[in-house]
């Protein structure tokens, strides 16, 4: 599949960070970038899939085990990793977890523990790297948001509300950034079939039941996100900035 893709000549040789890249979503991004010629750190709490991953990447793709609860170790991490390929100019903010919840059983503890893990790395990360993409003349950052709050999604309230953040995040970083020629956006997918979703949520009925909900027939491989990422990490988008740029086959 991926042969038929575009590739884009303004991502070779670029240094591209992404957090969460060792499976799902992530794993697929850090892969589309190293066919790109893009030299790739990620960051993942998960050492021995991330060392898979990097081994059968091709071009130069590192990886730091870090946990991005931890902002201290999220910082040694996206400096370790800017010091063996280089500052970065692209930075993807992936990680997530979806994890269900009750809302009447959510404790203040567990909606602190969503935030971080869904919303805080991502300003962090960002505040990590900003610095240098200034230096270079600009950048790109990528925030992965979701459309489960678009859509008034149950089940997950916490994850809703920072997926919904991570678009105010976006918009205000855009500005922030934007007279340093760093572009701000957000990739918001839909339901994408990994692994994990495969394994805890797609049962024939719910897949049945979300295709009468999609404009498209198709359910949606997590590689089409990533090359809605590599896009909008490319020249090719000089001019995208501040936006949400949706990937959920019209999902309503």
């Amino acid at each position: 599949m991926t042969d038929r893709f575009a590739i884009y000549p303004s991502l070779a040789g670029r240094t591209v960070l992404v957090s969460g890249g060792a499976s799902g979503i992530g794993a697929e991004i850090v892969t589309a970038f190293a066919r790109q010629g893009a030299r790739v750190g990620f960051l993942d709490l998960d050492a021995k899939t991330s060392a898979a991953l990097a081994d059968r990447c091709p071009g130069e793709v590192a990886f730091a085990t870090c946990d991005l609860r931890d902002i201290p170790a999220l910082q040694r991490g996206i400096a370790s990793l800017q010091a063996s390929l280089g500052p970065a100019t692209i930075l993807v903010n992936n990680a997530a977890r979806d994890d269900r919840h009750d809302w009447t059983q959510t404790t203040p503890e567990y909606w602190d523990e969503r935030m971080a893990t869904n919303l805080r790395h991502m300003f962090f990360a960002i505040q990590a790297v900003a610095p240098g993409m200034i230096a270079a003349g600009g950048g790109s950052i990528i925030n992965m948001g979701s459309n489960s709050w678009w859509e008034a999604g149950a089940g997950f309230p916490a994850y809703a509300t920072a997926k919904a953040a991570v678009h105010g995040l976006t918009r205000t970083m855009a500005r922030e950034l934007g007279p340093h020629r760093i572009r701000v956006n957000t990739v918001v997918p839909g339901w994408i079939m990994t692994d994990r979703q495969k394994t805890l949520w797609a049962t024939p009925e719910a897949l049945d039941r979300h295709r009468t909900r999609q404009c498209l027939p198709d359910l949606i491989d997590p590689v089409y996100v990533a090359r809605m990422v590599v896009f909008l990490a490319s020249d090719d988008a000089a001019m995208c900035t501040a936006n949400n740029y949706m990937v959920e086959a019209g999902s309503i």
